[in-house]
């Protein structure tokens, strides 16, 4: 049996993986990346940064953050404790899929991750007071690129799950989609 298996979602690019979870009477062991594995899937990914986010408060909204264009990077999203409802919004204007957006519900103990390409806006709802996310990118974070689309923008329509609150003050400032929004070009 493989180490974790990838399911292609909705959005052109965007992987679920389920991780092989060993249990015992001592615990659980889950492999969450392995480069040869995706590589060979042909999904390769080189981690240039590994992120770690913990979440305090139930409801609380990060996102939706992307990197702006020679910039972009994939990540891979892993909820380590707790719950969030992770979302991606694609971004890549010659995409069949661009400007559609699509969640998963992603727990601690379930064995899944997001493989996210370059070129999504990412976030993510918090489900469960002090929720925690490992995001291992593949390219280094570029302050002077980064960028984000709003939350509550109606022309993406998210239903987030719970109401949103606790949204940083950056976050709050993303503006809403207008005419001008060329999307990432990668």
């Amino acid at each position: 049996m493989t180490d974790f298996t990838l399911q292609a979602l909705a959005l052109e690019g965007l992987y679920l993986i389920q991780q092989k979870v060993f249990c015992d009477d001592r615990g659980r062991f889950a492999r969450l990346f392995c480069q040869s594995r995706l590589t060979l899937q042909g999904r390769p990914f080189a981690i240039r940064q590994i992120n770690h986010s913990r979440t305090v408060e139930k409801g609380s909204v990060r996102g939706l953050h992307y990197q702006k264009a020679g910039y972009a990077e994939s990540k891979l999203i892993t909820c380590i404790r707790g719950a969030v409802w992770d979302v991606v919004v694609d971004l890549r204007p010659q995409s069949p899929t661009y400007l559609q957006w699509h969640a998963e519900e992603l727990r601690a103990d379930d064995g899944r991750s997001l493989l996210i390409p370059a070129g999504f806006a990412h976030g993510f709802q918090a489900l469960t007071d002090d929720a925690e996310v490992l995001y291992l990118t593949d390219a280094d974070y570029a302050p002077g690129h980064e960028a984000g689309l709003s939350v509550v923008d109606p022309a993406l329509s998210i239903p987030w799950p719970l109401p949103v609150k606790n949204l940083s003050a950056k976050d709050a400032s993303h503006p809403l989609l207008d005419k001008d929004f060329s999307g990432v070009e990668l």
